[in-house]
């Protein structure tokens, strides 16, 4: 383990033992939206006047999210609701900055890809009480429910779950279809459209590989998708670094500058979508929020399918985050910022959202709407994740560091790997070790 990781899993569990006993004396309250810090237990309140939410992917999704603050405000006129959007990128760090200095939200959107990191540090209040007598109870997907129990680390639910996304392929028909080939559905199918959609002498390739922020996920869904391997750990040891795992990273990434844009190895998904929506680039990973996008600028000339599957047809994938909102356990006015969770979970709210976003709705009503059926891509996603011939590789979430290791400690790392200054090997080993560890010390703690 590096000395940097130590230092910052002794700073995370140092911090978590003392906000409950320091900053409960030393915060103050943060004025009468309910914000504060970690530390403070905060109060039910009376159930009208302001509450703060924080949305954690602003931006994307502000437009909606001010759609069903409205409607929420028209049903319950005692409560406003201050709209702060907190850029993806970003959420993590202002979390955890308010956490230590103050500032909290009463309600924040918090997924399961960064909810150990919140919930270990006691900010967030358990909700399985109120779901119990919630009209939300038995209206929420199970499985959606099970991964955000496994991920907070205590088997507490410490997020309401709003939505599920999934990996998809997008891929341009038209494309395609002036090449005769078969929608790629199947990794060699993959590959082979990857070569034949590339002619570098007119600017056109058959991929858009994300060498960017967040590409560490994209890479692991390849690899688990080809090497089959269905389990994140063996014993206590990670399969990351397995022999079969290098070797699917290996030709994952050796499609980068033959089959794909230079400029990949510096692209999030923000530019990745936009190059691949005005370009001439056959296919791109990225999950079902960008539909909207791709309907806008392509008018139909693209599908969105599930990752490809191997050649037998088995689908190996890795779990990808459930989005959920949290109640701050720090918040001067619960009751007020729990009327406001369930409303956005409700049948009616959720479906708007998840249409808007173009995800899986986590309110089984909600998913059961008709335009989940007349969304191909949203239809086939949920049939993916519920489909009997699916094997769901497991990311560790629970793990406090997660989303440090799987993103700031290694997507440099991952750039290094396309440039050939790193071989996936040496990528994946230094990866694994770094997990194998942390998985060892939260056994220590659990």
């Amino acid at each position: 383990m590096t000395s940097s990781i130590r230092t910052r899993r002794s700073r995370r569990a140092a911090l978590a033992v003392a906000l409950g006993s320091v900053l409960a004396l030393t915060a103050t309250a943060c004025g009468d939206d309910g914000s504060g810090s970690a530390g403070q237990k905060g109060n039910e309140g009376s159930g009208k006047g302001e509450i703060t939410f924080w949305d954690n992917n602003g931006g994307v999704r502000t437009d909606i999210w001010k759609q069903i603050i409205a409607d929420f405000e028209h049903k319950y006129p005692d409560i406003k609701v201050k709209y702060v959007g907190v850029p993806a990128a970003s959420a993590q760090s202002k979390y955890d900055t308010a956490i230590q200095g103050g500032g909290l939200p009463d309600v924040g959107g918090v997924g399961t890809a960064m909810l150990a990191e919140v919930a270990a540090q006691g900010a967030l209040e358990p909700l399985d009480r109120r779901l119990s007598s919630s009209p939300l109870g038995g209206k929420l997907n199970a499985k959606f429910l099970e991964s955000v129990k496994a991920a907070g680390g205590d088997g507490k639910t410490y997020t309401v779950p709003t939505s599920a996304n999934n990996g998809t392929l997008w891929y341009r028909t038209d494309l395609f279809g002036a090449a005769k080939l078969e929608p790629p559905t199947t990794w060699t199918k993959f590959y082979k459209a990857a070569d034949k959609l590339t002619d570098k002498d007119e600017n056109a390739f058959g991929y858009t590989i994300r060498g960017g922020e967040g590409s560490i996920a994209q890479a692991l869904d390849a690899m688990y998708g080809q090497s089959g391997i269905t389990s994140f750990w063996n014993g206590d040891k990670t399969t990351v670094n397995d022999p079969k795992n290098v070797a699917a990273l290996e030709k994952y990434t050796g499609l980068y500058k033959k089959d794909t844009p230079a400029a990949d190895v510096n692209n999030d998904f923000t530019k990745m979508v936009a190059q691949w929506d005005s370009g001439t680039i056959g296919m791109l990973s990225h999950n079902l929020g960008s539909y909207t996008d791709h309907e806008k600028a392509l008018k139909g000339k693209f599908r969105g399918i599930p990752s490809p599957t191997l050649d037998d047809g088995t689908r190996v994938q890795v779990s990808n985050p459930v989005d959920g909102l949290a109640l701050f356990k720090s918040g001067r006015n619960k009751a007020a910022a729990w009327k406001f969770i369930e409303f956005a979970a409700s049948h009616e709210s959720n479906s708007k959202w998840n249409e808007s976003a173009g995800s899986v709705p986590a309110n089984k009503e909600a998913a059961g709407d008709a335009w989940v059926r007349a969304n191909e891509p949203t239809k086939l996603a949920a049939e993916a994740l519920d489909g009997a011939g699916t094997k769901i590789v497991q990311l560790p979430y629970y793990l406090p560091d997660w989303n440090t290791i799987s993103k700031a400690d290694n997507e440099p790392n991952f750039q290094k790997v396309l440039l050939g200054k790193m071989s996936a090997k040496q990528f994946l080993d230094l990866l694994a070790d770094q997990l194998n560890k942390a998985q060892e010390d939260w056994k220590k703690n659990h």
